[in-house]
C-alpha cells in the first residue's frame, strides 16, 4: 500500500515527540519495516517521499533490436526469433504483443475463402 507524503510526514512528527516506532506502528496501523524505512531515509535527506521508479531494463529483448530483426526476417518464426535472441518463443511473443506487431502468415481474405467452399 502506498501512503501519502502528509501522512508519513505525520508519522515522523510523532516519533519527534518521543514516541517508539513500536508506538507508531501501533497508533498509525502501519508495519514496523515501514516506520523503520521512512524514518532512516527522513534522517539522511529530511524527506520521507517515495523514490522514482527506476527505468525498466531489458534483460533479454530490446524492443528497438528485435523491431530491427522482426523487419529483416519478416517470415521468421518465434522459435527462430527466440533463437537468435537466446529466449523461448513465448518470451518473443509477448515482446511482439507489446510492440503491437502481430505475427499472422495467413491473410484474413484467404481464410474466409476457404471456408466458404
Amino acid at each position: 500500500m502506498a501512503y501519502s507524503e502528509d501522512f508519513r510526514i505525520k508519522v515522523m512528527e510523532y516519533l519527534d515527540r518521543g514516541h517508539t516506532q513500536r508506538e507508531a506502528r501501533s497508533t498509525f496501523n502501519i508495519s514496523l519495516t515501514a516506520v523503520n524505512s521512512w524514518r532512516q531515509k527522513y534522517k539522511k535527506t529530511g524527506e520521507v517521499k517515495d523514490d522514482p521508479p527506476t527505468p525498466r531494463k531489458h534483460k533479454k529483448l530490446d524492443p528497438e533490436k528485435l523491431k530491427a530483426y522482426v523487419q529483416e526476417h519478416p517470415d521468421a518464426y518465434l522459435k527462430e526469433i527466440g533463437k537468435a535472441f537466446g529466449c523461448s518463443d513465448t518470451a518473443v511473443h509477448k515482446a511482439l504483443e507489446r510492440l503491437g506487431i502481430t505475427r499472422k502468415k495467413r491473410l484474413s481474405g484467404i481464410a474466409n475463402k476457404s471456408r466458404n467452399r
